[in-house]
């Protein structure tokens, strides 16, 4: 199994620099047979972090650093990076390493014992999660407020849409991203109903989570935008699967 990690970055100089040799030495540890590649996507940013992260991973060939010329989103760096994964398994996950890295196995775990699993998400929401450090009430309070009406209006059973720890299998990735359009925060609600309008299997695991209180959401206007986004993806949604249906049918 080859493995690959995409992380999207913005104004990151001051912590992701650091945390990536974290992330080498948990790769290096699960001595997997087939690999393990890197890609670091940063939207174009106020700061170094693209000259930090590049020397911070200099003698190591599996991690590419990319800066994307224009800053357009959490989503778009996502998409820039999956598009390029080449590995069996690819996850995205945030700079801030708000889930611990030990989770990678967990999931890499569950796929080799699961083959029907095409998509694996973290759910703080369940009840074997662990929360070191919350989010702050306010926070909380909307994210409890979005997450009933996404599983209300467009992804039922769904408990946590926004962790941002998720991997795919190469194929379903592949499928999904190609046809991922939004570039906000919202793009994970697009890209699960992707998923399961394609016919891919999604599944959630526990994980254990600390708040990183430097996160670039503003809860405010991000949240309102986000509510309004509820409403758009799924007309969205259909649609690009009218322009580009899977080649070979999974969807019941």
């Amino acid at each position: 199994m080859e493995l690959s990690i995409v992380i999207p970055a913005y104004n990151e100089a001051h912590r992701l620099p650091g945390n990536l040799p974290k992330l080498l030495a948990c790769l290096d540890q699960l001595a997997l047979a087939g690999g393990f590649e890197v890609i670091v996507v940063v939207e174009k940013s106020e700061d170094d972090t693209v000259e930090r992260c590049r020397a911070a991973v200099a003698t190591r060939p599996e991690v590419q650093v990319i800066a994307n010329p224009v800053k357009r989103g959490k989503g778009h760096a996502v998409r820039t990076g999956m598009l390029l994964t080449t590995g069996d398994i690819a996850f995205f996950m945030d700079a801030d390493l708000s889930t611990p890295l030990a989770s990678i196995a967990q999931f890499v775990a569950h796929f080799a014992s699961h083959s029907g699993t095409d998509v694996l998400i973290g759910n703080r929401r369940h009840p074997r999660s662990v929360i070191g450090v919350p989010q702050g009430l306010m926070r909380r309070k909307l994210s409890d407020a979005f997450n009933l009406f996404v599983q209300a209006l467009i992804l039922p059973g769904c408990a946590d849409t926004q962790c941002g720890f998720k991997a795919f299998r190469q194929r379903a990735g592949r499928e999904v991203f190609s046809r991922q359009h939004l570039d906000g925060f919202s793009f994970d609600l697009e890209i699960l109903l992707l998923a399961k309008r394609l016919g891919f299997t999604v599944e959630d695991l526990p994980v254990d989570w600390c708040d990183e209180p430097a996160s670039t959401l503003r809860p405010l206007r991000d949240g309102l935008k986000m509510l309004r986004d509820i409403f758009v993806v799924r007309s969205l949604v259909r649609r690009t699967l009218i322009e580009k249906p899977l080649a070979i049918e999974r969807c019941a």
